[in-house]
């Protein structure tokens, strides 16, 4: 079952997902769709990270223990395209059996789970990035697999920038 964009040309606009700005349910204009996501996703996981410190402050937070450039590309640039093409893939499968909506909420609450399997507190605030994540690879996939994969990975790397350089330099 490949999901159907309606006639306005954006996806999900019958759906829960609808309180999401067009450029994520549009596939029209990729630099609008990234940077509304990595906006979106940014301050979604900043909002979400202080209600979860606000409310469970001993929870642990993800640790890694390596330092460098070498560590800021790894998770600027390669754990954004491996983690897109894992969600992409699982998304693809999710779609032949259930609407986009419910897909792209069972991939982020996926995706929270996974990363609370590192640390709790990093599940919780997780979700919110990659429900943003999922839904542009959704709609994209309309314009192609790749193209969908370039959109994402590219939203997903510049959620990881502060993050990151934090981690490497921090």
């Amino acid at each position: 079952m490949q999901p159907v964009a309606q006639s306005s040309g954006r996806l999900l606009d019958d759906s829960f997902l609808r309180f999401l700005p067009s450029p994520l349910r549009e596939p029209r204009r990729p630099w609008l769709a990234i940077l509304t996501g990595w906006a979106l996703s940014l301050l979604g996981s900043i909002a979400l990270a202080s209600l979860s410190k606000l409310i469970a402050p001993a929870l642990p937070a993800p640790e890694f223990p390596m330092k460098g450039p070498v560590v800021f590309l790894l998770l600027v640039a390669f754990a954004p395209f491996v983690e897109t093409l894992i969600m992409g893939g699982v998304l693809s499968l999710l779609l032949r059996v259930v609407s986009p909506p419910v897909a792209i909420v069972l991939s982020a609450v996926g995706w929270g789970i996974a990363h609370s399997s590192e640390a709790l507190g990093w599940g919780l605030v997780i979700w919110w990035p990659f429900l943003i994540f999922s839904t542009l690879f959704v709609v994209w996939r309309q314009r192609g697999v790749w193209l969908a994969i370039a959109i994402v990975t590219a939203t997903h790397a510049l959620q990881n920038v502060g993050p990151a350089y934090l981690v490497a330099f921090g």
